[in-house]
C-alpha cells in the first residue's frame, strides 16, 4: 500500500514539473489580458482529454510507427532532461507562440499545459508505471491547473518574481533526476 502511495506521487509530481503550470503563469497572466479572460474549466477539460487521450492511444500509435515503448521512453527522459535544464539554467529551447490570440486550444491547452513534454512524459511513464495511477496523477494534476487557471492573479501577488523563479528552479532539478530514472530503468530493455 505504501509503495503504491508513493509511486502515486513520484507520477503526479513527475507531471506536476513537466506541465509547469506555475512556471507558465507569468505567460497565462499574459494570454489572459490579450484574450479578456480565460474559461478555466475549458482549459482544463481540453487540456486533460488531450493528456487522457494520449495515454490510451500514445502506445497503439507507436506501434504502428514501429517504435517500442522503451525506445520511446529513453527518447522522452532525454526531453523530461532537456526540460529540467530549461527550468534550471533560464533558457528556453521550446518557444510557445507568444503572440497567438486565436483560441483556447493553441496555445493554452497545448502546448502550454499539454505540450509535447506532458504527452512525452505520459508515455514514458507508462513504459513504468500503471494506467490506473497515470490517470489518477493526471486527474489530481487537472484540478491543480484549474486552480490555478482560476487564481491566477492571487498566486502572483503571493509569489512575487523571486518566488516563481525559485519554484521553477526547484521542478527543475526534480526533473533532471526524475529524467535519469527513467532514462537508466529503460536503456536495459533496448539492449537485446
Amino acid at each position: 500500500m505504501q509503495t503504491g502511495f508513493n509511486e502515486l506521487l513520484t507520477v503526479t509530481f513527475t507531471l506536476f514539473a513537466v506541465i509547469d503550470v506555475v512556471g507558465s503563469i507569468p505567460l497565462l497572466l499574459s494570454l489572459k489580458k490579450q484574450m479578456g479572460g480565460i474559461p478555466e474549466v475549458k482549459a482544463t477539460l481540453i487540456s486533460g482529454g488531450l493528456m487522457i487521450l494520449f495515454l490510451f492511444l500514445g502506445e497503439p500509435l507507436l506501434h504502428v510507427l514501429g517504435v517500442e515503448t522503451h525506445s520511446f521512453a529513453v527518447a522522452g527522459s532525454i526531453i523530461i532532461f532537456i526540460l529540467g535544464m530549461e527550468m534550471v539554467l533560464g533558457t528556453e529551447f521550446f518557444k510557445p507562440d507568444k503572440d497567438s490570440k486565436s483560441s483556447l486550444v493553441v496555445p493554452i491547452a497545448f502546448p502550454l499545459i499539454a505540450g509535447s513534454g506532458t504527452l512525452t512524459t505520459i508515455i514514458s511513464l507508462k513504459a513504468n508505471y500503471e494506467e490506473s495511477m497515470l490517470l489518477i496523477a493526471i486527474l489530481i494534476n487537472l484540478i491543480i491547473v484549474y486552480a490555478v487557471l482560476k487564481s491566477l492573479n492571487l498566486i502572483e501577488r503571493i509569489l512575487g518574481p523571486g518566488g516563481m523563479v525559485a519554484i521553477r528552479k526547484f521542478f527543475g532539478v526534480i526533473l533532471l533526476a526524475i529524467a535519469i530514472k527513467i532514462f537508466s530503468s529503460n536503456v536495459p530493455g533496448l539492449i537485446k
